[in-house]
C-alpha cells in the first residue's frame, strides 16, 4: 500500500509540475550540496497533509487568507492543511509558527509533511513558510498577485532565504487498528 501511495504520490507530483513555474538552475553557491532523504518513512497523517496541500496548488494568493475560498497567505495554507488534513492546530503566523514546541530538522533529513522557514526580507527574521512535499520541493503560498504553488529548495532564491525547519506530525504517528 505505501508503495502504491509513494507512485500515486510522484504521479501526481510529475503531473502538477507542469502546471508549476521552474525555478531558474541554482547559482553555485558556498553552501554544502544538498541531499534531501528519499528513503524516509511517511506516516497517514503526513500523506493526509501532503495530498491536502498539492491539492490546493493553483488557489489565490490573499494576505490574512485562510481558506481555499478566500484564498491564502503563507501561514493561512499551512495552518488550513494542518486542521483539514490531520486536525493540528498551528499557530497563525510565521514568527509563531517557527518558535512553537517542535523538534527541528536537519535540511538533509526533511519528510513530507514538515514546515519549512525563509527569511525572503535578508537577514534572519523569518518571513514565509512552506509545507515539504517530498523530492526537495515545497507548496506554500508566495505572493500577492500569485498562486499556492511547488517550488524547489534547490533553487537559488529559496537556498539563499532558508532558515529551518520543524516537525510538527512526530514520528511514529501511525494509524492503528482499534
Amino acid at each position: 500500500m505505501a508503495m502504491l501511495a509513494r507512485f500515486a504520490l510522484l504521479s501526481l507530483a510529475a503531473l502538477l509540475a507542469a502546471c508549476s513555474s521552474r525555478a531558474p538552475a541554482p547559482a553555485p553557491s558556498s553552501k554544502p550540496p544538498v541531499s534531501f532523504n528519499q528513503q524516509a518513512a511517511s506516516s497517514p497523517a503526513a500523506d493526509d497533509v501532503l495530498f491536502r496541500a498539492i491539492g490546493l496548488v493553483g488557489t489565490p494568493y490573499r494576505w490574512g487568507g485562510n481558506t481555499p475560498d478566500s484564498g491564502f497567505d503563507c501561514s493561512g495554507l499551512i495552518g488550513y492543511v494542518y486542521r483539514d488534513a490531520a486536525g493540528i492546530s498551528l499557530p497563525r503566523t510565521t514568527r509563531d509558527m517557527i518558535v512553537m514546541r517542535a523538534p527541528n530538522v536537519d535540511i538533509n533529513a526533511l519528510q513530507s509533511g514538515d514546515l519549512v522557514f525563509f527569511a525572503t526580507n535578508g537577514g534572519s527574521q523569518v518571513s514565509h513558510a512552506g509545507i515539504y512535499v517530498g523530492e526537495g520541493r515545497f507548496v506554500h503560498a508566495p505572493s500577492t498577485g500569485g498562486t499556492v504553488r511547488l517550488d524547489y529548495l534547490s533553487s537559488s532564491y529559496w537556498a539563499k532565504a532558508y532558515l529551518q525547519a520543524k516537525r510538527v506530525i512526530p514520528a511514529g504517528h501511525l494509524a492503528q487498528n482499534p
